[in-house]
Protein backbone atom coordinates (compact mmCIF):
# COMPACT_ATOMS: atom_id res chain seq x y z
CA UNK A 1 0.00 0.00 0.00
CA UNK A 2 1.63 3.33 -1.31
CA UNK A 3 1.20 6.22 1.52
CA UNK A 4 2.51 9.79 2.27
CA UNK A 5 4.55 10.42 5.45
CA UNK A 6 1.84 13.07 6.71
CA UNK A 7 -0.48 9.50 6.89
CA UNK A 8 1.98 7.42 8.23
CA UNK A 9 0.53 7.56 12.30
CA UNK A 10 -2.88 6.09 10.68
CA UNK A 11 -1.03 3.05 9.42
CA UNK A 12 1.08 2.29 12.68
CA UNK A 13 2.01 -1.97 12.91
CA UNK A 14 1.33 -1.73 9.01
CA UNK A 15 4.23 -2.61 5.97
CA UNK A 16 3.76 0.30 3.65
CA UNK A 17 5.19 2.04 0.63
CA UNK A 18 6.45 5.55 0.54
CA UNK A 19 7.79 7.48 -2.54
CA UNK A 20 10.56 10.05 -1.06
CA UNK A 21 14.01 11.70 -1.18
CA UNK A 22 16.58 10.71 0.90
CA UNK A 23 17.44 14.23 3.06
CA UNK A 24 20.32 12.77 5.33
CA UNK A 25 21.75 9.20 6.67
CA UNK A 26 23.95 8.33 9.41
CA UNK A 27 25.02 4.78 10.81
CA UNK A 28 27.04 2.57 12.31
CA UNK A 29 28.16 -0.80 11.48
CA UNK A 30 24.93 -2.43 12.56
CA UNK A 31 22.41 0.27 11.78
CA UNK A 32 21.55 2.77 8.77
CA UNK A 33 19.17 6.15 9.41
CA UNK A 34 17.71 7.36 6.85
CA UNK A 35 16.14 10.74 6.92
CA UNK A 36 13.48 10.68 4.32
CA UNK A 37 11.21 13.26 2.82
CA UNK A 38 8.15 13.19 0.63
CA UNK A 39 7.00 16.70 0.66
CA UNK A 40 4.23 15.75 3.15
CA UNK A 41 6.86 15.56 6.16
CA UNK A 42 9.84 13.79 7.20
CA UNK A 43 10.24 10.57 8.94
CA UNK A 44 13.29 8.49 9.71
CA UNK A 45 13.81 4.55 8.16
CA UNK A 46 15.79 2.35 9.68
CA UNK A 47 17.63 -0.20 8.39
CA UNK A 48 18.97 -3.19 10.35
CA UNK A 49 22.18 -5.31 9.24
CA UNK A 50 20.94 -8.68 10.71
CA UNK A 51 17.73 -8.56 9.60
CA UNK A 52 18.89 -8.51 5.33
CA UNK A 53 22.31 -7.23 4.54
CA UNK A 54 22.16 -6.72 0.88
CA UNK A 55 19.69 -4.13 1.64
CA UNK A 56 21.89 -2.62 4.39
CA UNK A 57 24.82 -2.17 1.40
CA UNK A 58 22.00 -0.96 -0.51
CA UNK A 59 21.04 1.77 2.13
CA UNK A 60 24.53 2.51 3.00
CA UNK A 61 25.71 3.04 -0.58
CA UNK A 62 22.42 5.83 -0.83
CA UNK A 63 23.29 9.67 -1.71
CA UNK A 64 21.87 12.84 -0.53
CA UNK A 65 18.83 13.42 -2.37
CA UNK A 66 18.03 9.80 -4.24
CA UNK A 67 14.64 9.63 -4.91
CA UNK A 68 13.20 5.84 -4.56
CA UNK A 69 10.46 4.03 -3.24
CA UNK A 70 10.85 2.68 0.61
CA UNK A 71 8.73 -0.52 1.85
CA UNK A 72 8.49 -0.99 5.59
CA UNK A 73 6.67 -1.20 9.11
CA UNK A 74 5.55 1.89 10.75
CA UNK A 75 6.37 2.16 14.21
CA UNK A 76 5.74 4.06 17.19
CA UNK A 77 8.86 6.05 18.03
CA UNK A 78 8.42 8.61 21.35
CA UNK A 79 11.87 9.73 20.60
CA UNK A 80 10.93 11.94 17.64
CA UNK A 81 8.82 15.00 17.27
CA UNK A 82 7.09 13.29 14.61
CA UNK A 83 6.24 10.12 17.07
CA UNK A 84 6.68 7.59 13.46
CA UNK A 85 9.40 5.88 11.97
CA UNK A 86 9.45 2.79 9.35
CA UNK A 87 11.74 0.07 9.99
CA UNK A 88 12.71 -0.37 6.26
CA UNK A 89 11.87 -3.56 4.39
CA UNK A 90 12.67 -2.85 0.63
CA UNK A 91 14.33 -0.36 -0.76
CA UNK A 92 13.87 0.10 -4.87
CA UNK A 93 15.83 3.61 -7.00
CA UNK A 94 14.22 5.57 -8.99
CA UNK A 95 17.60 7.93 -9.70
CA UNK A 96 20.73 8.16 -7.45
CA UNK A 97 21.52 11.60 -6.94
CA UNK A 98 25.59 12.71 -6.87
CA UNK A 99 27.44 15.73 -5.99
CA UNK A 100 23.87 17.46 -4.49
CA UNK A 101 25.52 21.18 -3.87
CA UNK A 102 23.71 21.94 -0.05
CA UNK A 103 25.17 19.81 2.12
CA UNK A 104 24.22 19.28 5.57
CA UNK A 105 27.55 21.71 6.51
CA UNK A 106 26.94 25.57 6.99
CA UNK A 107 26.25 27.54 4.01
CA UNK A 108 26.28 31.23 3.62
CA UNK A 109 22.72 33.27 2.50
CA UNK A 110 24.21 34.00 -1.27
CA UNK A 111 25.07 30.70 -2.02
CA UNK A 112 21.91 29.24 -0.84
CA UNK A 113 19.46 31.92 -3.00
CA UNK A 114 21.77 31.28 -6.00
CA UNK A 115 20.73 27.45 -5.34
CA UNK A 116 17.15 29.13 -4.51
CA UNK A 117 15.85 25.85 -6.87
CA UNK A 118 17.24 22.93 -4.05
CA UNK A 119 17.20 25.18 -0.88
CA UNK A 120 13.40 24.91 -0.26
CA UNK A 121 13.65 20.86 -0.33
CA UNK A 122 15.47 21.35 3.27
CA UNK A 123 14.05 20.94 6.40
CA UNK A 124 13.99 24.14 7.54
CA UNK A 125 12.50 26.02 4.21
CA UNK A 126 10.36 23.25 4.18
CA UNK A 127 8.61 24.12 7.30
CA UNK A 128 8.84 28.28 6.11
CA UNK A 129 6.97 27.14 3.26
CA UNK A 130 4.64 25.11 5.28
CA UNK A 131 3.42 28.39 7.64
CA UNK A 132 3.26 30.31 4.39
CA UNK A 133 0.28 28.02 3.02
CA UNK A 134 -1.02 27.88 6.30
CA UNK A 135 -0.89 32.20 6.32
CA UNK A 136 -2.63 31.76 2.38
CA UNK A 137 -5.19 29.27 3.34
CA UNK A 138 -6.47 31.20 6.90
CA UNK A 139 -6.50 34.39 4.96
CA UNK A 140 -9.11 32.99 2.44
CA UNK A 141 -10.75 31.71 5.13
CA UNK A 142 -10.85 34.74 7.29
CA UNK A 143 -12.39 36.85 4.83
CA UNK A 144 -14.85 34.43 3.18
CA UNK A 145 -16.04 33.73 6.90
CA UNK A 146 -16.39 37.43 7.21
CA UNK A 147 -18.41 38.43 4.22
CA UNK A 148 -15.35 39.23 1.81
CA UNK A 149 -15.78 38.69 -1.97
CA UNK A 150 -12.12 38.10 -3.46
CA UNK A 151 -11.58 40.25 -6.55
CA UNK A 152 -8.80 40.35 -8.61
CA UNK A 153 -6.76 43.41 -9.87
CA UNK A 154 -4.74 43.92 -13.05
CA UNK A 155 -0.82 43.64 -12.96
CA UNK A 156 -0.53 45.14 -15.80
CA UNK A 157 -1.68 49.06 -14.86
CA UNK A 158 -1.76 52.72 -16.71
CA UNK A 159 -0.61 54.62 -13.10
CA UNK A 160 1.02 54.42 -9.77
CA UNK A 161 -1.19 53.71 -6.78
CA UNK A 162 1.29 55.11 -4.42
CA UNK A 163 2.59 58.22 -6.99
CA UNK A 164 6.00 56.70 -6.72
CA UNK A 165 8.64 55.96 -9.07
CA UNK A 166 9.79 53.13 -8.33
CA UNK A 167 7.59 51.40 -10.83
CA UNK A 168 8.98 48.41 -13.73
CA UNK A 169 8.13 50.47 -16.95
CA UNK A 170 7.01 48.34 -20.10
CA UNK A 171 4.65 49.44 -23.28
CA UNK A 172 1.02 48.42 -23.84
CA UNK A 173 1.08 48.29 -27.57
CA UNK A 174 1.29 51.89 -28.11
CA UNK A 175 0.52 52.90 -24.30
CA UNK A 176 2.96 52.97 -21.03
CA UNK A 177 1.80 50.59 -19.26
CA UNK A 178 3.74 49.37 -15.71
CA UNK A 179 3.85 46.31 -13.73
CA UNK A 180 1.48 47.21 -10.57
CA UNK A 181 2.91 48.44 -7.62
CA UNK A 182 -0.73 47.57 -5.43
CA UNK A 183 -4.08 46.29 -6.00
CA UNK A 184 -5.38 49.07 -3.86
CA UNK A 185 -7.27 51.45 -6.18
CA UNK A 186 -9.05 48.63 -8.34
CA UNK A 187 -10.44 46.81 -5.03
CA UNK A 188 -12.12 49.96 -3.70
CA UNK A 189 -13.63 50.08 -7.49
CA UNK A 190 -14.61 46.70 -6.55
CA UNK A 191 -15.82 47.63 -3.03
CA UNK A 192 -18.60 50.66 -4.51
CA UNK A 193 -19.65 47.51 -6.03
CA UNK A 194 -19.56 44.84 -3.43
CA UNK A 195 -19.87 45.90 -0.19
CA UNK A 196 -16.02 44.12 1.34
CA UNK A 197 -13.68 42.82 -1.21
CA UNK A 198 -9.95 41.58 -0.70
CA UNK A 199 -7.00 41.11 -3.44
CA UNK A 200 -4.34 38.90 -3.10
CA UNK A 201 -1.34 39.01 -5.85
CA UNK A 202 1.71 39.98 -6.64
CA UNK A 203 3.45 43.09 -6.65
CA UNK A 204 6.24 44.89 -7.41
CA UNK A 205 8.71 47.59 -6.75
CA UNK A 206 11.46 48.70 -8.79
CA UNK A 207 13.72 49.53 -6.36
CA UNK A 208 17.60 47.63 -6.07
CA UNK A 209 17.21 46.82 -2.72
CA UNK A 210 19.03 43.95 -0.87
CA UNK A 211 18.27 44.29 2.80
CA UNK A 212 16.91 41.99 4.65
CA UNK A 213 13.55 42.97 4.39
CA UNK A 214 12.65 44.04 0.60
CA UNK A 215 11.89 42.19 -2.20
CA UNK A 216 11.54 43.38 -5.76
CA UNK A 217 8.42 40.83 -6.39
CA UNK A 218 6.09 39.94 -3.14
CA UNK A 219 2.46 39.51 -2.68
CA UNK A 220 0.21 41.50 -1.14
CA UNK A 221 -3.48 41.05 0.77
CA UNK A 222 -5.59 43.87 0.58
CA UNK A 223 -8.80 44.29 1.73
CA UNK A 224 -11.06 47.24 0.98
CA UNK A 225 -14.82 47.79 3.00
CA UNK A 226 -17.37 50.66 2.26
CA UNK A 227 -18.86 52.14 4.75
CA UNK A 228 -15.61 51.50 7.21
CA UNK A 229 -14.27 54.58 8.73
CA UNK A 230 -10.49 54.35 10.10
CA UNK A 231 -11.51 53.03 13.33
CA UNK A 232 -13.47 49.83 12.09
CA UNK A 233 -10.48 48.94 9.94
CA UNK A 234 -8.39 48.81 12.72
CA UNK A 235 -10.58 46.13 14.53
CA UNK A 236 -10.52 44.11 11.27
CA UNK A 237 -6.61 44.38 11.07
CA UNK A 238 -6.52 43.13 14.47
CA UNK A 239 -9.04 40.25 13.88
CA UNK A 240 -7.43 39.22 11.08
CA UNK A 241 -3.77 39.32 12.76
CA UNK A 242 -4.69 37.32 16.05
CA UNK A 243 -6.67 34.78 13.22
CA UNK A 244 -3.43 34.37 11.70
CA UNK A 245 -1.43 33.83 14.73
CA UNK A 246 -4.16 31.48 16.01
CA UNK A 247 -4.15 29.17 13.16
CA UNK A 248 -0.59 29.17 12.41
CA UNK A 249 0.26 28.17 15.79
CA UNK A 250 -2.61 25.21 16.18
CA UNK A 251 -1.71 23.74 12.62
CA UNK A 252 2.08 24.37 12.35
CA UNK A 253 3.90 22.93 14.91
CA UNK A 254 5.99 21.19 13.51
CA UNK A 255 7.09 23.42 11.39
CA UNK A 256 7.60 25.97 14.12
CA UNK A 257 9.88 23.17 16.19
CA UNK A 258 12.17 22.56 13.09
CA UNK A 259 12.59 26.62 12.67
CA UNK A 260 13.07 26.86 16.47
CA UNK A 261 11.01 29.07 16.80
CA UNK A 262 10.19 30.70 20.14
CA UNK A 263 6.36 31.22 20.44
CA UNK A 264 5.72 33.36 22.93
CA UNK A 265 5.68 36.43 21.02
CA UNK A 266 3.10 34.82 18.91
CA UNK A 267 0.79 33.83 21.55
CA UNK A 268 0.69 37.24 22.82
CA UNK A 269 -0.91 38.05 19.06
CA UNK A 270 -4.30 38.99 20.80
CA UNK A 271 -6.76 41.83 19.89
CA UNK A 272 -6.92 44.51 21.25
CA UNK A 273 -3.31 45.84 20.15
CA UNK A 274 -1.73 49.03 21.78
CA UNK A 275 -1.57 52.47 19.75
CA UNK A 276 0.41 55.38 19.44
CA UNK A 277 0.17 58.21 17.35
CA UNK A 278 3.40 59.32 15.24
CA UNK A 279 3.96 62.46 17.08
CA UNK A 280 3.81 60.23 20.48
CA UNK A 281 5.76 57.46 18.73
CA UNK A 282 8.89 60.56 17.85
CA UNK A 283 8.76 61.88 21.57
CA UNK A 284 9.20 58.26 22.50
CA UNK A 285 12.52 57.98 20.38
CA UNK A 286 13.64 60.99 21.34
CA UNK A 287 13.40 59.74 25.18
CA UNK A 288 15.28 56.74 24.43
CA UNK A 289 18.24 59.14 22.27
CA UNK A 290 17.33 58.79 19.01
CA UNK A 291 18.84 62.24 17.72
CA UNK A 292 18.50 61.27 13.91
CA UNK A 293 15.26 61.96 12.98
CA UNK A 294 12.26 64.59 13.43
CA UNK A 295 8.60 65.11 13.04
CA UNK A 296 7.66 65.25 9.11
CA UNK A 297 10.78 62.19 8.60
CA UNK A 298 9.96 58.52 7.99
CA UNK A 299 10.76 56.30 10.75
CA UNK A 300 13.90 53.78 9.37
CA UNK A 301 13.94 49.88 10.97
CA UNK A 302 15.80 51.04 14.03
CA UNK A 303 13.25 52.95 14.93
CA UNK A 304 10.24 50.91 13.95
CA UNK A 305 12.05 48.38 16.38
CA UNK A 306 12.91 50.57 19.71
CA UNK A 307 9.00 51.47 19.09
CA UNK A 308 7.75 48.07 18.53
CA UNK A 309 9.88 47.39 21.84
CA UNK A 310 7.87 49.15 24.04
CA UNK A 311 5.47 47.11 23.92
CA UNK A 312 4.61 43.30 24.36
CA UNK A 313 2.42 42.58 21.15
CA UNK A 314 2.40 44.27 17.61
CA UNK A 315 1.61 48.18 18.15
CA UNK A 316 -0.52 50.40 15.55
CA UNK A 317 1.21 53.51 14.50
CA UNK A 318 -1.62 55.90 13.91
CA UNK A 319 -1.75 59.56 11.77
CA UNK A 320 1.67 60.12 9.79
CA UNK A 321 2.23 63.17 8.30
CA UNK A 322 0.31 63.99 5.37
CA UNK A 323 3.58 64.74 3.68
CA UNK A 324 5.11 61.27 3.86
CA UNK A 325 1.37 59.76 2.68
CA UNK A 326 -0.11 58.58 -0.43
CA UNK A 327 -2.54 61.08 -1.74
CA UNK A 328 -5.39 59.07 -1.13
CA UNK A 329 -5.62 59.18 2.50
CA UNK A 330 -7.92 61.27 4.55
CA UNK A 331 -6.93 64.06 6.68
CA UNK A 332 -7.43 63.84 9.87
CA UNK A 333 -9.45 66.25 11.57
CA UNK A 334 -8.31 66.86 14.16
CA UNK A 335 -4.74 67.12 13.25
CA UNK A 336 -4.84 68.25 9.43
CA UNK A 337 -1.03 68.30 9.51
CA UNK A 338 -1.88 64.20 9.45
CA UNK A 339 -3.58 61.67 8.21
CA UNK A 340 -5.99 58.81 9.22
CA UNK A 341 -3.55 55.76 9.03
CA UNK A 342 -2.14 53.27 10.72
CA UNK A 343 1.18 51.20 10.04
CA UNK A 344 1.32 48.38 12.53
CA UNK A 345 4.39 47.00 13.50
CA UNK A 346 5.75 43.50 14.20
CA UNK A 347 7.54 42.86 17.61
CA UNK A 348 10.85 41.45 17.40
CA UNK A 349 12.28 43.84 14.80
CA UNK A 350 10.22 42.46 12.07
CA UNK A 351 9.01 45.77 11.37
CA UNK A 352 6.02 46.51 9.32
CA UNK A 353 3.30 44.22 8.93
CA UNK A 354 0.26 46.10 7.22
CA UNK A 355 -0.25 49.67 6.37
CA UNK A 356 -3.97 51.13 6.20
CA UNK A 357 -5.95 54.22 5.89
CA UNK A 358 -9.44 55.94 5.92
CA UNK A 359 -9.61 56.72 2.31
CA UNK A 360 -10.43 60.22 0.60
CA UNK A 361 -14.38 60.37 -0.14
CA UNK A 362 -15.02 63.58 -1.44
CA UNK A 363 -14.32 64.41 -4.94
CA UNK A 364 -13.00 68.03 -4.75
CA UNK A 365 -10.49 66.99 -1.88
CA UNK A 366 -9.23 63.90 -3.52
CA UNK A 367 -8.40 65.68 -7.11
CA UNK A 368 -6.67 68.46 -5.43
CA UNK A 369 -4.57 65.89 -3.66
CA UNK A 370 -3.61 64.43 -6.63
CA UNK A 371 -2.80 67.66 -8.12
CA UNK A 372 -0.52 68.71 -5.30
CA UNK A 373 1.30 65.05 -5.97
CA UNK A 374 1.86 66.00 -9.31
CA UNK A 375 0.21 63.15 -10.58
CA UNK A 376 -1.87 63.12 -13.77
CA UNK A 377 -4.96 63.59 -13.52
CA UNK A 378 -6.13 61.92 -16.53
CA UNK A 379 -4.86 58.68 -15.26
CA UNK A 380 -7.37 58.65 -11.83
CA UNK A 381 -10.33 60.44 -13.56
CA UNK A 382 -11.54 56.34 -13.61
CA UNK A 383 -10.60 56.37 -9.27
CA UNK A 384 -12.24 60.16 -9.19
CA UNK A 385 -15.26 58.99 -10.86
CA UNK A 386 -15.79 56.25 -7.46
CA UNK A 387 -16.56 60.21 -5.45
CA UNK A 388 -18.95 61.00 -8.29
CA UNK A 389 -21.49 58.51 -8.39
CA UNK A 390 -22.58 57.41 -4.80
CA UNK A 391 -19.11 57.89 -2.59
CA UNK A 392 -19.11 56.63 0.90
CA UNK A 393 -16.47 56.73 3.85
CA UNK A 394 -14.58 53.19 3.17
CA UNK A 395 -11.40 51.70 4.93
CA UNK A 396 -8.95 49.69 3.89
CA UNK A 397 -4.92 47.72 4.22
CA UNK A 398 -2.50 45.74 2.97
CA UNK A 399 -0.77 43.16 4.23
CA UNK A 400 2.86 41.84 2.93
CA UNK A 401 2.64 38.12 3.16
CA UNK A 402 6.23 37.30 2.77
CA UNK A 403 7.23 39.91 5.81
CA UNK A 404 4.28 38.25 7.40
CA UNK A 405 5.67 35.12 6.99
CA UNK A 406 9.36 36.33 8.42
CA UNK A 407 7.89 37.05 11.08
CA UNK A 408 5.45 33.87 12.15
CA UNK A 409 8.48 31.50 10.92
CA UNK A 410 10.99 33.42 13.31
CA UNK A 411 13.65 33.55 9.90
CA UNK A 412 15.91 36.77 9.43
CA UNK A 413 15.44 37.17 5.78
CA UNK A 414 12.31 37.99 4.26
CA UNK A 415 14.04 36.34 0.99
CA UNK A 416 14.10 33.44 2.47
CA UNK A 417 10.39 33.73 2.66
CA UNK A 418 9.40 33.61 -0.89
CA UNK A 419 9.42 30.74 -3.24
CA UNK A 420 11.49 32.26 -5.98
CA UNK A 421 12.25 35.59 -4.29
CA UNK A 422 12.75 38.01 -7.47
CA UNK A 423 16.42 39.78 -6.47
CA UNK A 424 19.00 41.87 -8.28
CA UNK A 425 21.03 39.77 -10.73
CA UNK A 426 18.87 37.09 -9.85
CA UNK A 427 16.20 36.72 -12.27
CA UNK A 428 14.57 32.85 -12.42
CA UNK A 429 12.96 31.36 -15.35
Amino acid sequence: MKITINQAPKYSGQEVTIGGWLLQKRGSGKLQFLQLRDGTGFMQGVVVKANDEELFTVAKGLHQETSMYVTGTIKEDERSSFGYEMEVSGIEIIQSAEGYPITPKEHGPEFLLDNRHLWLRSRKQHAVMNIRNQIIKSTYDFYFENGFKKIDSPILTSSSPEGTTELFHTKYFDEDAYLSQSGQLYAEAAAMAHGKVFTFGPTFRAEKSKTRRHLIEFWMIEPEMAFYNHEDSLVVQEQYVEYLAKNVLENCKLDLEALGRDTTALENIQAPFPRISYTDAIDLLHEKGFDDINWGDDFGSPHETEIANSFDKPVFIVNYPKEIKSFYMSTNPEDPRTVLCADLIAPEGYGEIIGGSERISDYDELKARIEESGLNIDAYEWYLDLRKYGSVPHSGFGLGLERAVAWFSGVQHVRETAPFPRLLNRLYP
